[in-house]
């Protein structure tokens, strides 16, 4: 365990100090600093080699059986690319400017050393499919909002409903309840008293329909699938508690029945 527990140090020490030589190249004091570059191709060889090594320890299959080690190899294979720039130069307007961007993923592999992040991981794809159904539901809600509210302002707002992915945009803005009122005051503008009423009373409901119910239905269902786990031990103690406490039971009524005897 000690061993293990070095080599994690040593690795995290290796992406901390290659998210600072990143960070550096992007300076413009230091953007064509070659020592900083070959310092930085340096490391996508070091985590390269690291993982060949625990692939040839561990097998294949064994590497591959752990969730953080695929999340590190997928990493590592993401910013290996950018080694390229070695052999051939790769022009700024390139797609091959993407591949020089993915080393930046390799600061990712820090959130493996966070206590519990199998389990975190674990906790958050398990809220994010309890919430598709709300998200969805919303997605939808959002759609008949943008479309409804085009044809209802697309003439007074251009620039927030001007057409139905503009308008959509700017629904969930709404629902997110950021600068809503300025939207709402954009249309009120150009618009009768009457109108002006009914305007306020429009986005009123939409904010207390998506942004306050809305969200918060999704936040909730998010955070209830997120402690689940914390649910399950809890439940676990109450149902082990619960078999000892029968088993006491029945030990004293065993008790008493050879005392009568």
């Amino acid at each position: 365990m000690k061993k293990l527990f070095l080599t994690d140090k040593v690795l995290f020490t290796a992406i901390l100090i290659n998210g600072i030589i990143i960070a550096l190249t992007l300076f413009p004091r230091f953007a064509n600093n070659h020592i900083l570059e070959y310092i930085d191709y340096g490391f996508i060889i070091f985590f390269l080699i690291e993982m060949i090594v625990k692939i040839h320890h561990y097998s294949w299959k064994g590497y591959w059986s752990s969730w953080g080690n695929r999340f590190d190899a997928s990493l590592v294979l993401m910013s290996f690319p950018s080694i390229l720039a070695l052999f051939f130069p790769v022009p700024n307007l390139s797609i091959l400017l993407l591949f020089r961007l993915f080393r930046l993923a390799r600061l990712f592999r820090l959130l493996r050393f966070i206590p519990h992040m199998d389990k975190l991981a674990r906790g958050i794809f398990r809220a994010l499919k309890a919430s598709v159904l709300v998200m969805l539901s919303l997605l939808i809600f959002n759609i008949f909002l943008a479309i409804f509210s085009c044809y209802m302002f697309q003439n007074t707002a251009p620039e927030y409903f001007g057409d139905p992915l503009i308008s959509a945009y700017s629904i969930f803005q709404i629902f997110t309840l950021e600068g809503w009122y300025e939207i709402a005051d954009a249309v009120i503008e150009h618009s009768g008293p009457v109108a002006a009423f009914m305007t306020r009373i429009y986005f009123i409901l939409m904010v207390i329909s998506g942004g306050i119910f809305g969200l918060s239905i999704a936040n909730a269902v998010f955070v209830d699938e997120m402690t689940m786990d914390n649910n399950d031990d809890l439940e676990k103690k109450v149902d082990d508690l619960n078999a000892k406490l029968e088993r006491i039971e029945k030990l004293l009524s065993e008790a008493s029945a050879s005392g009568q005897k």
